[in-house]
């Protein structure tokens, strides 16, 4: 299986990107996990990154697209994998077209979650972190001690900065601006799976299982 999961932040894109990861037996692949070993690792492709991070400036699509290159010739991603957080923006998917025509591969399909933007406002301003370990709380369906300590680490839980009320609908409408011509790029390829993405993660998971199975894909 090779998907592109799409959807906005707090969408369920890494709740059920990993449930799917663990039923095909391929990787979950994150730019953002990819972005944050290399500049840890100070090889040549994170320094060159971190060059733009550190000035606030998004990290070119070429040095992302060499990172998701690089990414694909591990031994792990030969069964196939999961994209998610990538591609971002229509130059993107593009250059990730050509990318997996050098590879002799092509996508089984684009799985986009849909949920209204309320509900994300919802989820992503009761979530809570912990500041140690990074385990994830939620104030609604799983909220973190009374102490305001994990139970993990005994770190503070914290709330981020990017998860306030006015930062979600920023990021919301970014997302939106950003990913509506790749909504249509997949559309007019016949790759767009869509599901409802509201509901709990069991339902959830079952519209998954059926819409891939009508698809054909898996």
């Amino acid at each position: 299986m090779r998907l592109v999961l799409l959807g906005p932040p707090g969408s369920g894109k890494g709740t059920h990107g990993a449930w799917l990861s663990e039923q095909y037996g391929v990787p979950t692949i994150s730019t953002g996990d990819i972005l944050r070993a290399e500049v840890a690792q100070g090889s040549q492709l994170g320094r060159k990154a971190k060059q733009y991070m550190d000035e606030g400036k998004l990290v070119p699509d070429d040095v992302i697209l060499e990172m998701i290159e690089q990414r694909f010739r591990a031994d792990d991603c030969a069964r196939g994998f999961l994209l998610d957080g990538f591609p971002r923006t229509r130059a993107q998917a593009e250059g990730l077209d050509v990318m997996l025509q050098r590879f002799g591969w092509k996508l089984d399909g684009v799985l986009k979650l849909d949920v209204d933007e309320e509900e994300i406002v919802r989820r992503l301003t009761s979530r809570r972190v912990c500041s140690r370990c990074g385990k994830i709380f939620n104030l609604v369906t799983d909220p973190p001690p009374a102490n305001g300590r994990c139970p993990n680490c005994n770190g503070e839980v914290i709330q981020r900065s990017d998860d306030t009320e006015e930062t979600v609908r920023n990021r919301l409408r970014v997302y939106e601006e950003q990913t509506r011509p790749l909504v249509d790029f997949y559309r007019d390829r016949g790759l767009l799976v869509t599901v409802n993405g509201q509901g709990s993660i069991e339902e959830v998971r079952e519209r998954i299982a059926q819409a891939l199975r009508s698809a054909g894909i898996g």
